[in-house]
């Protein structure tokens, strides 16, 4: 084997980690894999000779290349998710079968970062999501952080305290209990469907919030309230023909499709204290086409 190829395969040993560094930070699936790729083509214009810990290298280089990405889109005014200010656009969600996630989405999602999580995500300055989630989600030390910001550790700590109390306050801690989340989706999906009302509202937080996102052409939603939330449940339910339960970043979720079998959206539930507090749908047609939905469909 020659050194290039055993560069190859060095680099290849870290990947799917990089994969996860990168969704974290872009909450995109295919931005995440540029960012690796680009990693990968900066590898090998570098002398890592004297690198001792190449793993910890290629993941502050990929944090790096995912802050410049990141800035980029700042620089083309991309707006983030805000509360109800501009168009919502949600992360891509990691979708399978409804009873374990995909073997090569482990790593992917081994900290449970629940669509709920990624959305907060968004609404966070690229420092800031650089410090939270290279030192809060993969333990990256500050020191190494902060020349990646151009910042003293110090500095950088700080960032990562700011962060951390916007995710805590937006998307504390959901239930744990797979099975009892379950049972409350297969509730919701049952009154919608039935077109219970009351039982809707029964099972939402008073403050829920449900995020839609349309894509470019249908504009996203953002709509807060039980009532609200459950008026718009029923009439979504009419339009569509089955409702498959998945698992959408490692917590219970639905894929609904339409009477030919087309996806109308991929619907993740976040739950607290046995109610929803938070609906994210994906709605755009382009989006879903690129998932793979055939764990869940059975195709």
């Amino acid at each position: 084997m020659n050194e290039k190829d055993l560069l190859a395969e060095r680099f290849d040993a870290h990947r799917t980690h990089l994969r996860a560094v990168a969704y974290r930070m872009l909450g995109s699936l295919g931005d995440a894999e540029d960012a690796v790729q680009e990693t990968w083509l900066r590898l090998n214009r570098s002398d890592t000779g004297a690198v001792a810990n190449l793993g910890g290298w290629l993941t502050t280089v990929t944090g790096r290349v995912c802050l410049d990405m990141l800035r980029a889109r700042a620089t083309r005014r991309e707006q983030p998710l805000e509360d109800g200010n501009g168009p919502v656009r949600l992360p891509d969600p990691v979708v399978s079968g409804p009873d374990r996630v995909d073997p090569e989405q482990e790593v992917l999602l081994a900290d449970s970062v629940g669509l709920a999580l990624m959305v907060v995500l968004e609404t966070l300055a690229p420092a800031e999501r650089l410090a939270f989630v290279l030192h809060d989600l993969f333990g990256v030390p500050f020191e190494e952080i902060a020349p990646v910001l151009g910042r003293t550790a110090a500095g950088t700590r700080q960032l990562a305290s700011r962060a951390r109390r916007r995710v805590q306050g937006a998307a504390p801690a959901p239930d744990t209990d797979l099975a009892r989340r379950r049972e409350v989706v297969d509730a919701f999906l049952a009154a919608a469907r039935g077109g219970d009302l009351d039982a809707l509202v029964a099972l939402l937080d008073p403050d829920v919030v449900a995020r839609s996102d349309g894509g470019a052409l249908r504009p996203g939603v953002l709509r807060r309230g039980a009532v609200d939330v459950a008026s718009q449940a029923i009439v979504f339910a009419r339009f569509a023909e089955a409702a498959h339960p998945a698992l959408v970043n490692g917590t219970p979720g639905v894929v609904a499709v339409a009477s030919d079998g087309t996806p109308l959206s991929v619907m993740s539930f976040t739950i607290r204290g046995g109610v929803i507090t938070a609906l994210d749908i994906l709605t755009d047609p382009e989006r879903l086409a690129r998932i793979d939905l055939g764990p869940v469909l059975g195709g």
